[in-house]
């Protein structure tokens, strides 16, 4: 039966972003159907099943729908299944991360929680996958994984790899996340599966589901054969460049790409004083993703509250900007609790965030709230009540849709204090950078309503307090650093980084490629993001991994990208 003439069908639980694997599908030139009912499977000749978020999550979505007995069924007759992420982990016996809810138990193993210890966690980046059949004699049938190229991970959770054992059965790749080696694909006989993400793998990751999708995937049952030990996985994790766009509404009701200057988004009166307009926001991403960017950022700093949800312009941004672009997109703003113009409608910050993932987005940014409901959690903890309630958009995305989809924008700005006293028990860092009246030493305090309003809360206390809630990333932005080109704050991302084990964005402030390469080298970031440099085209995205490379700092090169 040729690719044409197939019955493609994806499996959704109600996952996060399965709308990129549909422009995944359709990019390649072919068509996919959702599996709404049990004799949907009965018609399936392909079913590819991604999974985002929470493994007990998706094995209960399975059963509540009545899906995981046809799917186990659909697998035994032998027709081909690609999973993604969540998607490979439900086939094993179970999962840390919900212990007392069993697998589809397609494999032998279990889902490990990572060693937090020397690494952040979620495992979040591109990384390689290593074919571990030291001679691989397989058809061409093999699913194409690039040695050479690099793929989009996010999860918390993994199988270890041991290359022993059962995993000689079903092991088809391993990749190496500092010091562990894990399971990053599986194939046996007809059941194809990765922790990746090949819908947001660039071109790499568009040419494996097209092997899914035209090939036929038979592999002998077979165990024979030595694979690569742990040892033999070489380390591959690359440093992300994020391009980063401002999206708001000009005067004129046109939705544009902006920059501020330290947060203030108008040109000077002697230019007309209107909103700076770089852009439009999906052909702008577009030409990020061409360049090469390993993800993009979507900041709406416009409320639209005038508007009922639905009709919120951003929705249709990620919807168009999803269609031909294959790597990361995160949104920010508006991921509250908020209700329409009618005052009938209400949305919680959880659906609020499920209509941005269903529209195309990977993660959302939580500014504001963030900063509220890390208040509240600092001040249940002193009262001696449970801090962790399930009550904030925090906790409620993280629940559903996993840690590593919600993403923290931090707005700090500095306060100067003549002695660590003055700060009011506030975290303070002894500066090199002094202040205007020669202080040594500052605070960064957290600010809300983009800037506007100063808080009592500290970047230290913001980003322990939700990492404990559940968010997975957190991008550092400085208002003192934001369009000086200057270069980032060392010294708070520095101080940030030591406070969390999660993975931190460095924002605000970068001027030339060195600014980049300085800010991995001395405080080890995981990503870098700039905005207006990009926008302006004063320093290109090539410009940056360029250098970055010749510094040895590894990166995504321009064969993985479009």
């Amino acid at each position: 039966m040729s690719a044409s003439e197939q019955k493609l069908y994806l499996l959704d639980y109600g996952a996060g972003n399965v709308r990129s694997l549909l422009n995944a599908v359709e990019k390649l030139g072919h068509r996919i159907e959702y599996i709404k009912t049990v004799e949907d499977f009965a018609q399936a000749d392909k079913i590819i099943f991604p999974g985002v978020g929470a493994f007990g999550y998706a094995m209960r979505a399975l059963k509540s729908s009545g899906f995981a007995e046809p799917l186990k069924a659909y697998i035994a007759s032998g027709r081909p299944l690609m999973g993604i992420c969540v998607g490979m982990q439900v086939l094993f016996e179970g999962s840390d991360e919900s212990p007392s809810e069993p697998g589809l138990g397609v494999f032998e193993g279990r889902v490990e929680l990572f060693d937090k210890r020397l690494k952040s966690v979620p495992h979040m980046g591109w990384n390689a996958a290593q074919v571990v059949h030291q001679e691989n004699a397989l058809t061409s049938a093999v699913p194409e994984i690039g040695e050479d190229s690099r793929y989009y991970f996010v999860h918390s959770y993994a199988v270890p790899y041991t290359g022993v054992g059962a995993q000689r059965g079903y092991v088809h790749s391993a990749t190496r996340y500092v010091d562990q080696a894990v399971v990053s694909s599986v194939w046996s006989r007809n059941v194809f599966a990765t922790q990746f993400h090949p819908e947001k793998s660039g071109a790499a990751g568009l040419a494996l589901l097209q092997s899914f999708i035209e090939r036929d995937l038979v592999r002998p049952p077979s165990s024979a054969g030595e694979l690569r030990t742990p040892e033999d996985i070489d380390s591959a994790l690359t440093v992300r460049v994020i391009a980063c766009l401002d999206v708001r509404a000009n005067d004129q009701g046109d939705l544009v790409v902006t920059k501020g200057d330290q947060y203030d988004v108008r040109e000077s009166a002697d230019m007309g004083g209107d909103v700076r307009n770089l852009g439009k926001p999906v052909d702008l991403a577009k030409r990020y993703y061409d360049e090469g960017a390993d993800e993009i950022a979507f900041l709406n700093i416009t409320s639209f509250r005038n508007l009922p949800f639905r009709d919120t312009p951003m929705l249709e941004v990620l919807r168009q900007a999803s269609r031909s672009i294959f790597v990361p997109l995160t949104i920010g703003g508006g991921v509250r609790d908020s209700v329409d113009p009618d005052g009938e409608h209400v949305w919680p910050a959880v659906q609020v965030a499920g209509e941005y993932f269903r529209s195309g987005a990977d993660k959302v940014s939580i500014g504001s709230d963030a900063v509220y409901a890390a208040e509240r959690y600092w001040q249940r903890k002193a009262e001696g009540q449970e801090p962790l309630d399930g009550s904030t958009a925090i906790e409620q995305i993280a629940e559903r849709y996993g840690r590593q989809a919600v993403v923290i924008s931090v707005d700090p700005r500095r306060v100067y204090v003549n002695t660590p006293e003055d700060a009011n028990d506030h975290h303070v860092i002894r500066t090199a950078f002094p202040g205007p009246n020669g202080e040594q030493y500052c605070w960064y305090q957290c600010t809300v309503k983009g800037g506007r309003e100063g808080r009592d809360t500290d970047v230290r206390q913001l980003v322990m307090a939700c990492e404990a809630l559940g968010a997975g990333e957190i991008l550092l932005n400085c208002m003192d650093k934001d369009g000086t080109n200057s270069g980032y704050d060392i010294e708070l991302i520095s101080d940030t980084k030591a406070a969390v084990s999660i993975p931190v964005i460095a924002s605000s402030g970068a001027g030339k490629p060195e600014h980049f390469a300085e800010v991995v080298e001395q405080t080890a970031v995981e990503a870098v993001l700039a905005a207006g440099i990009f926008h302006r085209r004063e320093v290109p995205i090539a410009a940056v991994k360029s250098y970055m490379q010749e510094q040895g700092i590894p990166i995504r090169s321009a064969e993985d990208g479009v």
